[in-house]
């Protein structure tokens, strides 16, 4: 019984994470099939106030998704939830964190910058879409379905053992150490309307993104040793090294 409710809960994790992302990749493009975006649909106001409200629906997301991250954490919150479903929990949490930053984001409608030329906006639209189909092929780089939980759930439905973490550095991994945050950023950035709003939400994910990777970073050294000291440095950190 505990086992398929492990299973079902880790499969509604993996359905509103899904959802909660493709909605993201229409936020932060300010596509016009949803109802609120980056830019559309919030409470406008003073510019000021939204600034606060705005960077503190960030700081709510990138504090939940990194600190549930840590090891230290893991372990203790590993007392409270059955640990198959902890990394379900977590990417939950991370879903409803993203929901709540979609509904009370306030617009700063501002325009910093405007693409006019038809195909520098198709050109800039490409390389939107390649920064979020970047992010989508990491993660399946890296085991897509253990990082979003069901791998864990399945095993444990199926009384399989866990397996020891594996250093591997396939595809992106051979030029950047951490490309799924690479894409991350080129989706942010690559928009032909850049807003106040959207360049505050850009501005503010790389600044999480960098405090991220220094946290993750210590915690992979600490897991793999020498051969992620060596990895360090013979790849860049979000883009490929010149020369090594």
């Amino acid at each position: 019984m505990t086992r398929g409710f492990f299973l079902l809960f880790g499969l509604a994790a993996y359905l509103i994470f899904f959802a909660t992302f493709l909605y993201l990749v229409a936020f932060v493009g300010n596509l016009p099939w949803v109802p609120l975006t980056v830019d559309r649909g919030g409470p406008v106001g003073g510019a000021g106030l939204a600034a606060i409200v705005d960077l503190a629906l960030v700081a709510l997301f990138g504090v939940q998704h990194s600190v549930m991250a840590r090891p230290a954490f893991k372990r203790w919150w590993t007392r409270i939830v059955p640990e198959p479903i902890e990394r379900s929990v977590y990417v939950l949490l991370a879903s409803v964190a993203l929901i709540i930053l979609f509904l009370f984001w306030r617009p700063i409608p501002t325009v910093i910058w405007s693409v006019e030329n038809r195909a520098v906006v198709i050109a800039i639209y490409a390389l939107f879409a390649t920064g979020w189909g970047i992010v989508l092929l990491s993660t399946f780089l890296i085991s897509h379905f253990e990082l979003f939980g069901l791998k864990q759930v399945w095993g444990h439905a199926r009384n399989a053992a866990t397996s020891a973490p594996v250093f591997r550095k396939p595809f992106f991994y051979k030029l950047v150490r951490h490309p799924l945050y690479s894409g991350f950023i080129l989706a942010f950035w690559a928009i032909p309307v850049m807003t106040a709003g959207h360049l505050l939400l850009a501005a503010a994910m790389v600044v999480y993104i960098l405090i991220a990777i220094r946290h993750e970073e210590r915690d992979l050294v600490g897991m793999f040793g020498d051969p992620y000291v060596r990895y360090q440095g013979e790849v860049g950190m979000l883009a490929p090294k010149l020369r090594r």
